[in-house]
């Protein structure tokens, strides 16, 4: 039996608050799970792995700036066009490009010339959107794309385990860069606008 850790711990080794460490458990992104009454344990290898995980390379993207969607573990959404808002790894495909394409606060323009929106959940990119050409905007002043594709996402970000969506070469070029990688962003909403400059 291996070392197993409790969330806090979990999240200490990170240096990251409980609450962000237990949004990958909550979204089914760590395997290997076990219980100790309420207690949810995390085995010490997965802790290391995802401490170990690169920075993502977005000095290997064409644009200077590109938004990254941030987002939560999956919760029922009341919209009628989806079922899910956020994301989970039980999902399937087609619920999660529903899950993230739409509708958040942000400049849809700037969206849109990054050229590809990777979403994190607790600053791994668990999957990435292309096809952002075109937005809608709601009375909300929300935006939506849709005429997203989904890339590809992640079912295990410990191993990591990815999945690749999309029969297009670049659509699959930027899913194999990005996920299962660390991203940090910063912003008072969902959609953070990061530098790729910055991590060359």
């Amino acid at each position: 039996m291996g070392v197993l850790l409790t969330t806090g711990q979990a999240a200490e080794e990170l240096g990251c608050a409980v609450t962000t460490f237990r949004r990958l458990v909550h979204a089914g992104l760590l395997p290997g799970l076990s219980r100790r009454g309420v207690r949810v344990m995390i085995p010490l290898g997965a802790v290391q792995a995802l401490s170990a995980r690169r920075l993502a390379p977005l000095h290997q993207l064409d644009a200077q700036e590109i938004a990254v969607l941030r987002v939560d573990a999956a919760q029922p959404a009341d919209d009628s066009d989806r079922d899910w808002i956020g994301f989970a790894a039980m999902l399937s495909a087609d619920s999660v490009l529903k899950a993230l394409r739409g509708w958040w606060r942000c400049d849809a323009a700037s969206v849109a010339a990054g050229g590809a929106l990777p979403v994190t959940l607790s600053g791994y990119v668990v999957a990435v959107l292309t096809g952002l050409e075109r937005w809608e905007r709601n009375a909300e002043g929300r935006h939506a794309f849709p005429d997203a594709r989904l890339a590809g996402y992640v079912t295990d970000l410990v191993t990591p385990c990815t999945v690749i969506t999309s029969e297009m070469e670049e659509d699959r070029r930027l899913a194999e860069l990005l996920l299962g990688s660390r991203l940090a962003s910063h912003s008072g909403g969902a959609i953070a606008y990061v530098s790729t400059q910055a991590a060359a």
